[in-house]
């Protein structure tokens, strides 16, 4: 009886193995065209062709010397702005700005001081500019902040560097 074991062993993976090579090692899978995961073969878009709907584009770094902030420092747009800083900024740069969200505790480098010298010197543009890229561990907020807030949080971040 204990001879008999290997002997109905045997076709089951025999027949095992020849399913393996059909599927995976077979003629038919040699010839098929390749895509490697996750790779795209997308059709080249031809020259000349624009977008048809709107593109969030980021300034380029002469645009950003010229923009300035179209909201005036308010109190109401102040107090809308902190309402943005707490959705978006609060976790990393904290409740002050001060680089000290709980969040970024677990940052090396820690997010940055958004009330120091640097950050007063910079002009509107550069710290929109700076906000939508990320910068260290910052996130890419351009793909976040929707285009209604950034002005506001700009506005929020100039006025915790002003001495």
């Amino acid at each position: 009886m204990k001879k008999l074991i290997p002997l109905l062993l045997l076709p089951p993976l025999l027949v095992a193995g020849l399913m393996f090579f059909v599927l995976y090692e077979g003629p038919r899978m040699r010839s098929q065209h390749h895509i490697r995961e996750f790779q795209m073969n997308l059709p080249s878009v031809p020259a000349g062709t624009q977008p048809a709907l709107f593109v969030d584009r980021l300034p380029t770094p002469a645009e950003t010397a010229r923009l300035t902030n179209p909201l005036p420092a308010t109190a109401d747009n102040l107090d809308r702005a902190r309402v943005y800083y707490t959705y978006y900024c609060v976790f990393c740069h904290g409740d002050s700005g001060a680089g000290d969200g709980p969040v970024g505790q677990s940052y090396i480098p820690r997010p940055a001081d958004l009330r120091n010298t640097h950050t007063a010197s910079l002009r509107d543009g550069e710290v929109l500019r700076a906000m939508l890229t990320g910068i260290g561990h910052e996130p890419v907020l351009q793909h976040v902040v929707p285009p209604e807030h950034r002005w506001y949080l700009a506005l929020l971040v100039r006025s915790l560097a002003r001495p």
